[in-house]
């Protein structure tokens, strides 16, 4: 196992951080540029652009992607029969190939009033609506997507973690006269605490990291308004410039502030999620 993890793992990783300090591009000799790897991705006018766009998506993810799993499994919790029919259906997008769903959704989105979405929409005399074609729906056309193909594995990890809610306190709660927002909320959010505190933070380095919506979807446009910073990486490195050295260099800047956000995390809700 050391030697797996060594192997795939932790030697990329150092290889890395040779490789931010070098200009390369895996074909000639490595040639050491110190720091200017770095000079070089914190100058460029593109990545304050990718930075706000892959915050606006880690937002927006947020707000949508976080709450719809949670609601969903405790309304799955409520269900006497079938639920492990729910449960599966759920999860399904989940085992439908990434690069397959893109290319569906974006079937969907297409502007044109006979579009899948656009014809839904003027069924209630809504649209028709640019969808991706628009800058500014553009990276809500995204997270849409993405919140439909992920919510479902972490359905199934509320699901599980639910099961292990004493049903005594959900008892003790209707002897109380509690309806079921207020055994939701005084019972079920509290024992799922550290749960979601886990899913919480992974779901911010997960946003933060987004790479395959862009890319497939969009490719940084409309006028870069979906540009975040995986896709510079993979710019910097497969697009054309064959730059090693500043994909890994912008590489290893995002992987120090994720650390440093989980540092923070962690330590602030350390006692919240124990108490």
């Amino acid at each position: 196992m050391i030697l797996c993890f060594g192997l795939f793992s932790w030697f990329p990783i150092a290889r890395a951080v040779v490789m931010s300090v070098q200009y390369t591009n895996l074909v000639a000799a490595p040639e050491f540029v110190g720091l200017e790897n770095f000079t070089y991705v914190l100058s460029d006018p593109l990545l304050p652009v990718a930075v706000r766009n892959t915050l606006y998506f880690a937002v927006l993810a947020l707000l949508f992607g976080y709450p719809v799993p949670l609601l969903a499994a405790v309304a799955m919790s409520e269900v006497r029969r079938a639920r492990g029919l729910f449960a599966a259906l759920a999860y399904l997008p989940v085992v439908v190939p990434p690069v397959v769903a893109v290319l569906l959704w974006k079937t969907f989105y297409s502007g044109a009033d006979t579009g899948v979405f656009n014809t839904i929409a003027g069924w209630v005399g809504a649209g028709p609506f640019p969808w991706l074609q628009d800058p500014d729906w553009a990276m809500p056309s995204l997270v849409l997507e993405a919140t439909w193909a992920a919510a479902g594995g972490t359905v199934i990890i509320y699901l599980a973690a639910l099961t292990g809610v004493p049903p005594e306190l959900y008892d003790a709660a209707e002897v109380d006269g509690a309806g079921i927002w207020r055994k939701i909320w005084h019972v079920t959010l509290p024992q799922l605490r550290p749960v979601l505190f886990i899913t919480l933070i992974l779901q911010i380095i997960g946003t933060s990291q987004v790479f395959t919506e862009p890319y497939l979807f969009t490719g940084g446009g409309p006028a870069n308004s979906t540009t975040t910073i995986l896709l510079m990486i993979y710019n910097y490195a497969f697009g054309g410039r064959g730059d090693y050295g500043a994909a890994t260099a912008l590489s290893l800047l995002l992987a120090v502030v994720l650390a440093i956000l989980s540092a923070i995390y962690f330590r602030t809700t350390k006692r919240w999620s124990t108490t």
